[in-house]
C-alpha cells in the first residue's frame, strides 16, 4: 500500500516542549522539543509504516486569517523563547532526516497539508494527516484519515468520519460550520452571540450547512432566529476563518520515507551535536522509552 502520512510539525513541536522535562545540548542550548519531536516521528513513521512523508512548519508573521480579523489567535501568549529558539533546530533535524518540509508564509501549516493533499493525495493509496489539533477534522473524508497521538505516543485514535461524529456530534464536512455557528475560543473565532455548541449540532444537523441554516430563518424559534439574525456577518466570517484552505503554494512531490534515515551520517552527526545518545545507541531501549512516556 502506498501510505503518505503527513505532519503537523507545528502541533506536534508545541506538544513536545509542553510535556518533556526541560533538555538541553551539551552546549546547554534548549533542545527537548527537538528530542520530542524527533522519537514521535519515529515512533509514528514505524507504526504506520508510510511510503511517503511530509512535514508541515509555519512561517513567522500574520496569516492572510490575521487579515480577515484582526483579533484571529490574539489572546494566545507569545511563543515560549526556549521553543522559539529550537524552531530551526527543527528544521535541521527534518532535512538530516530527508523528511520534506514545508512552509509557506501566510498560511498556517493545516493550509499546507490540505493543499498538498488536493495535488498529491490522489497518487497514494492512504492519507494520514497525524496531528494534536483537531480542527484538521474537517479534512477527513475519501482516503484521508487524521491520527491523534495521546499520552506516551504508544498509545493514540485514529479517525474516520464516524469516529469524528462520535466525537463533536457533526460530520467532518460540517466541522467548518459548526465554528461559524459556536465560535472557537482557542483560536479567537467569535461565531455567532449566544449560539451555543447544543444549539449549533442540532441546526446542523436539521439544515445541514451554514447556508441550509440561514435558508430556513422563517422555521426557526423566535430567540434563534433573531441572534442567528444579528449575527450573520460574524457567523460568515468565523466560517471563512475555519475553514482550512486547499489553494496554498506548497511543493507537490511525494518523497519516499527512508526507514533507516537515522543511521545516516548526517543524521548521526545531529544528534550527537544535540546530545541525542538514545539514538547513537548509547542508552538502553528501556531509558529511551521511558523518555518518550512523558510526552
Amino acid at each position: 500500500m502506498k501510505r503518505l502520512v503527513l505532519v503537523d510539525g507545528h502541533s506536534l513541536l508545541h506538544r513536545a516542549f509542553h510535556a518533556l522535562p526541560p533538555l538541553t545540548t551539551p552546549e546547554g542550548k534548549p533542545i527537548g522539543a527537538v528530542y520530542g519531536l524527533t522519537r514521535m516521528l519515529l515512533k509514528v513513521f514505524g507504526d504506520l509504516k508510510p511510503a511517503y512523508v511530509g512535514v508541515a512548519m509555519e512561517a513567522k508573521g500574520p496569516t492572510f486569517r490575521h487579515k480577515a480579523f484582526k483579533a484571529y489567535k490574539e489572546q494566545r501568549p507569545e511563543m515560549d523563547k526556549d521553543l522559539a529558539v529550537q524552531i530551526e533546530e527543527a528544521h535541521r533535524l527534518l532535512q538530516a532526516l530527508g523528511i520534506p518540509h514545508y512552509i509557506t508564509p501566510g498560511y498556517e501549516g493545516e493550509d499546507l497539508i490540505a493543499s498538498f493533499i488536493r495535488k498529491a493525495g490522489k497518487s497514494a493509496d492512504d492519507v494520514i494527516i497525524v496531528t494534536g489539533d483537531r480542527d484538521l477534522f474537517q479534512l477527513i473524508g475519501g482516503n484521508v484519515r487524521l491520527f491523534v497521538p495521546e499520552k506516551g505516543l504508544s498509545e493514540g485514535k485514529m479517525y474516520g468520519a464516524k469516529e469524528v461524529v462520535e466525537k463533536l456530534g457533526v460530520k467532518p464536512q460540517q466541522v467548518v460550520d459548526y465554528k461559524a455557528l459556536r465560535g472557537d475560543p482557542s483560536d479567537n473565532i467569535p461565531g455567532v452571540r449566544g449560539i451555543g455548541e447544543k444549539t449549533a449540532k442540532n441546526l446542523l444537523k436539521e439544515y445541514g450547512s451554514l447556508d441550509g441554516v440561514y435558508e430556513h430563518l422563517g422555521k426557526l424559534p423566535e430567540k434563534v432566529h433573531g441572534l442567528l439574525e444579528k449575527g450573520k456577518e460574524q457567523a460568515y466570517l468565523s466560517q471563512k476563518l475555519a475553514k482550512i484552505v486547499d489553494d496554498a503554494p506548497v511543493e507537490s512531490k511525494l518523497v519516499a520515507w527512508d526507514a533507516g534515515a537515522t543511521k545516516s551520517a548526517k543524521a548521526q552527526e545531529l544528534f550527537r551535536e544535540f546530545g541525542f545518545k538514545s539514538l547513537l545507541g548509547e542508552e538502553s531501549k528501556k531509558e529511551e522509552e521511558s523518555q518518550l512516556k512523558l510526552i
